[in-house]
C-alpha cells in the first residue's frame, strides 16, 4: 500500500516561510483536517521573528481547490456555521498578519482556494493558471470572504459576473482584471523573488 502525502508541506527559506498544498490527485481540498493543519502551520510561521514573508502554493498543476464537496454534504446548519467561521478566522489571520503574505498560484485555483489567495496581499500566478469559484453550479456560495475581498479588488460588476456565471477566468484575464499582480514560471521562484528585492516595509505599500 502506497503512502499517503502529507496534505501540507512547510519550509523555511530564510526569511520566508513556504506553505505548499500536497495532494494534487485530489485537487488540494481545504478539507477540515487541511484547514486545521494550515492554521497551525500558518500560526506557527506567524509567530517568529525570523520570517518576514509567507508564501502559499501548490503541487503540479494546481494550487489548491475549495471544501471537500463530501464534508459538506454531511453537515449540519450548526456545523456549517462552525466550518465557515473556521475558514474566516484563519483567512482574516492571514489578511492581518504582520509578515507579507503572497499567493504563488501554480495551476488550478478554485473555490476556497480563491478565498485564500484574495486574504494575501499579493497574488502571482503562473502562465497556466485558472481561477473559479463553481459554486453557482453547486447552489452554494463561499462562505470564506470571497464575496467581500474580491468586489474591493476588482469591483462589483467583474466580481459578480465572476461569481454569479462560476467561468474559469486564465491568468491573462485575471490580470487584466486587476486579481493578480504578475504572470511568471515557476511562480514559487517569481514569488522569491519579489521577497529578495522589496525590503519588508515596504512590501504592503505595493
Amino acid at each position: 500500500m502506497s503512502e499517503i502525502p502529507p496534505s501540507l508541506i512547510t519550509e523555511i527559506i530564510e526569511p520566508v516561510g513556504i506553505i505548499r498544498f500536497n495532494r494534487p490527485a485530489e485537487r488540494n481540498p481545504l478539507s477540515l483536517s487541511t484547514l486545521s493543519e494550515l492554521e497551525t502551520s500558518f500560526s506557527n510561521l506567524a509567530a517568529r521573528s525570523d520570517v518576514e514573508a509567507v508564501i502559499f502554493t501548490g503541487t503540479d498543476d494546481v494550487f489548491a481547490s475549495g471544501a471537500d464537496i463530501r464534508e459538506l454534504t454531511s453537515l449540519d446548519s450548526s456545523s456549517a456555521r462552525e466550518f465557515s467561521k473556521m475558514g474566516q478566522g484563519l483567512f482574516q489571520a492571514i489578511s492581518s498578519a504582520s509578515q507579507i503574505t503572497i499567493a504563488a498560484i501554480n495551476g488550478f485555483c478554485f473555490g476556497g482556494a480563491f478565498d485564500l489567495a484574495l486574504a494575501c496581499d499579493i497574488r502571482l500566478a503562473s502562465s497556466s493558471a485558472l481561477f473559479a469559484h463553481p459554486g453557482a453550479r453547486l447552489g452554494i456560495i463561499t462562505g470564506w470572504g470571497g464575496t467581500q475581498r474580491l468586489p474591493r479588488l476588482i469591483g462589483r460588476t467583474h466580481a459578480l459576473d465572476f461569481f454569479a456565471t462560476a467561468r474559469r477566468v486564465s491568468s491573462r484575464e485575471a490580470l487584466e482584471m486587476g486579481m493578480i499582480s504578475d504572470i511568471g514560471d515557476p511562480v514559487l521562484e517569481c514569488a522569491l523573488r519579489f521577497c529578495s528585492r522589496h525590503p519588508k516595509k515596504q512590501r504592503r505599500q505595493i
